[in-house]
């Protein structure tokens, strides 16, 4: 029996089930009776929290989904959900319970064909519904630029009718590569809070070249909160939040008019614009200073120049000057690129400019695309402590 299969059988019987281990701790007391999942989110500054998502929240994002895609054409019976992603994520549970709720097909990818281009496009092209219905996939912009460093990747896109992207943002230079091969991608944002997709970005304007997420959804209000957070409002936002290593720390998402504010900054126009995580900006000298902006700066020239850089993360770390200072974390076997690194930042404010260069041969996003900050964090501290 296929995990899909068992999480059916608790639902159907009313149950609450957990997703991932960090839930089995959870106070299932506290909520409402089921059916619904308990599903983990992470927090980019460390700090796993979990949610609590009725079975009702997963049908109403897979409503307003099929509206989406009926209107950009497209009928979502006659589907096919390709499933890249693990089901202890909302962001892999969703394309199987959206199948489930339109009638469409399902087909689980193993971990190991995302690695693998020419035996992922012989797989799907073995699919007796490949070439029938219309595929649909959702990535993170890491799968999608490993595919397409593979002729056999891009002839795989090739044949999708749309590619939802999201769980990180989307580099520039991606974008670029994906819109010179006429690639389908709808750019998207959404959450476990929310029960996964609240906006997404058409593909027509996305190849036409509009940056960004998209519209909401039908059932999603967006705003922006005085410091520029992003906050949404929806009747399919989850019953609460709790820390995996505090299961006594409960806390309800919506304030008393029933918006939730997410942790990231936002601009609405065109579309959603995400312009960073606030719980990942530092104060440097007075500024405050966006760490995933200067990520996404950094990397579009690498890649124009093709540096040997597989990715670059920004670290803030505590300066009795300045408050705190970037320490730059590079994904590379070779130290000898570090200058050339530190060239490209010379016109940057001293805020931006990193005051260190570390060399990182292992450093590389989580399986969904997300930077695990405070991992990084403890992994300089520990090189710190060897070094003294």
């Amino acid at each position: 029996m296929s995990e899909f299969e068992r999480l059916e059988q608790r639902l159907a019987a009313g149950q609450w089930v957990p997703l991932a281990p960090e839930a089995d701790a959870a106070p299932i007391d506290q909520l409402p009776p089921g059916p619904g999942v308990l599903v983990r989110s992470g927090g980019s500054s460390g700090g796993s929290r979990c949610c609590a998502q009725p079975s009702l929240h997963l049908d109403r994002s897979a409503a307003a989904t099929a509206h989406w895609l009926t209107g950009i054409g497209l009928d979502p019976a006659a589907t096919l959900l390709l499933n890249a992603l693990p089901h202890t994520h909302v962001s892999g549970l969703m394309p199987w319970w959206r199948a489930g709720c339109w009638g469409a097909g399902h087909q689980p990818l193993a971990p190991g064909l995302m690695k693998t281009p020419t035996e992922l496009l012989a797989f799907c092209q073995g699919l007796p519904a490949w070439r029938t219905t219309s595929a649909l996939l959702s990535l993170v912009p890491t799968q999608l630029a490993r595919l397409l460093a593979h002729p056999d990747g891009v002839a795989f896109l090739q044949q999708l009718q749309l590619i939802w992207i999201g769980g990180a943002a989307l580099p520039p230079p991606l974008a670029d590569q994906a819109r010179a091969l006429q690639l389908p991608l709808a750019p998207c944002y959404g959450s476990t809070e929310t029960a996964a997709m609240v906006t997404a970005l058409p593909p027509d304007r996305f190849l036409a070249g509009e940056p960004g997420c998209g519209d909401p959804l039908m059932d999603v209000e967006l705003r922006l909160a005085a410091d520029g957070a992003l906050q949404v409002r929806t009747d399919r936002l989850a019953l609460g939040r709790w820390w995996a290593d505090q299961p006594d720390r409960w806390e309800p998402l919506r304030d008393a008019d029933g918006w939730w504010r997410s942790g990231d900054r936002a601009m609405l126009t065109p579309g959603l614009q995400i312009a960073g995580r606030i719980d990942g900006a530092i104060h440097s000298g007075g500024e405050t200073v966006f760490p995933e902006q200067l990520e996404e700066r950094l990397m579009t020239p690498i890649q124009a120049e093709s540096l040997p850089v597989s990715a670059v993360l920004l670290l803030g770390v505590d300066d009795p000057e300045w408050g705190q200072r970037l320490v730059a974390l590079v994904g590379s076997m070779d130290a000898a690129v570090l200058p050339r690194l530190e060239a490209l930042t010379l016109s940057w404010s001293p805020a931006e400019t990193p005051r260190r260069w570390v060399v990182c041969p292992d450093l590389a996003p989580s399986a969904l695309g997300k930077w695990q900050r405070q991992r990084w964090r403890e992994w300089l501290e520990r090189l710190d402590v060897a070094e003294a």
